[in-house]
């Protein structure tokens, strides 16, 4: 009998992120974040971020792909690797959600913070620090 693992506390455990290309996007966060694509999974290809939870690429070829926010606190040492990536495959990063400020980044809670859009028009947010709540 395989070990299950007790969970304690509400956890995101995956979510399905819609492309009209999976592999497209699917490698292409692999790529900036420094990660690996997993094997198919059904129709979902996933991207493991390294802390339980996954991001399932689906594939909606024939429908508009509504935009969605994905945010990633990724380590500080890390950071400019990313934004190193994101230039050399020639994708725009901003300091703002909105994308008003190109090829800046931000400096919220202390840490260093910026928005691209991924192939399926995604807004991705990578971040040193997350934000800080009352």
């Amino acid at each position: 009998m395989p070990h299950q693992q007790t969970v304690t506390t509400v956890q995101l455990n995956h979510t399905a992120v819609y492309a009209e290309d999976r592999q497209l996007s699917a490698e292409f966060i692999a790529t900036i974040l420094g990660l690996e694509v997993g094997a198919p999974f059904g129709p979902f290809l996933p991207v493991d971020l390294g802390n339980g939870v996954t991001l399932d690429y689906y594939e909606m070829a024939d429908e508009p792909i509504q935009s969605q926010h994905y945010a990633f606190q990724v380590p500080d040492d890390r950071f400019d690797a990313m934004i190193a990536r994101l230039e050399a495959v020639g994708v725009t990063y901003y300091a703002d959600p909105d994308h008003t400020e190109p090829g800046a980044i931000n400096r919220l809670f202390g840490g260093r913070g910026a928005y691209f859009d991924d192939p399926a028009g995604h807004n991705m947010e990578i971040m040193t620090r997350p934000y800080a709540r009352p």
